[in-house]
């Protein structure tokens, strides 16, 4: 097994039952890792992250970082993360916050080093604004980092037969979309330098560690397995986006 933070975290027995009860998608945490690879994350930073979750992504910003990070989310509680957090010893290091990504942000301009982002940005990033928004709140040299499902190739009006079941439930087809259409969103923002713009190396081992945490008694849960099963690896991806504010 490799010496990265994802695998020497899941390789604690204690860690992994952690992971499997706060996973709402791919493993979070090995996302985060690779994301953060392409730039230098270090304890001095404040980082805005968004969309956290029940905070894997902030657990890995500041375990394996030092960080300091705003956790947050529209949906996820955050007493039950602060909670969390003081339970791992490092709730000094983050702010558990409700936000809504789609709003104005609550924060001064150039505040932030990174705003960083692992599986939710597709839901609330899909227009040209999005990006734009949230450049003034980042230093110059600071970066944004983002990663979140995505399709190798757009469907558009050819959803291949098996995904169509799937492709039914609403706002589907509007937050999976490929990676040459999210491509030309993000080239469109004007004060950024593009990093990188790619899949994730990650995609398959992080929804097959999902994947296995899932109960496919439970309907919700059994939406899950019964979509990948179908996909077969030949459809989706992770995609990811890291730019330089300059």
């Amino acid at each position: 097994m490799s010496d990265t933070f994802s695998n020497k975290f899941i390789a604690d027995k204690k860690n992994l039952a952690l992971l499997k009860d706060t996973m709402w998608g791919p493993n979070g945490i090995r996302q985060a890792e690779e994301l953060a690879s392409h730039f230098r994350v270090t304890k001095d930073m404040k980082i805005l992250d968004l969309g956290c979750g029940m905070g894997l992504s902030a657990l890995y910003l500041v375990q394996a970082h030092g960080a300091n990070v705003f956790a947050t989310d529209l949906y996820a509680d955050p007493t039950e993360n602060h909670e969390r957090f003081q339970s791992l010893g490092i709730a000094d290091k983050i702010v558990s916050m409700i936000l809504d990504a789609t709003q104005p942000l609550p924060f001064a301009k150039n505040y932030f080093d990174v705003i960083f982002s692992v599986g939710a940005y597709n839901m609330f990033g899909d227009n040209e604004d999005a990006l734009p928004n949230l450049i003034p709140h980042v230093k110059k040299g600071g970066y944004i980092a983002v990663a979140f499902p995505g399709l190798k190739h757009e469907f558009g009006d050819n959803v291949p037969p098996e995904m169509q079941p799937f492709w039914d439930v609403p706002d589907v087809a509007r937050y999976i979309r490929g990676i040459e259409w999210w491509k030309e969103i993000f080239v469109k923002a004007e004060g950024i330098e593009i990093v990188t713009i790619s899949e994730q190396t990650c995609h398959d081992t992080a929804w097959k560690e999902y994947l296995a945490s899932r109960n496919p008694n439970i309907k919700e849960e059994k939406w899950d397995l019964d979509m990948m099963a179908a996909e077969g690896g030949k459809y989706f991806n992770t995609i990811q986006m890291v730019a330089k504010v300059i």
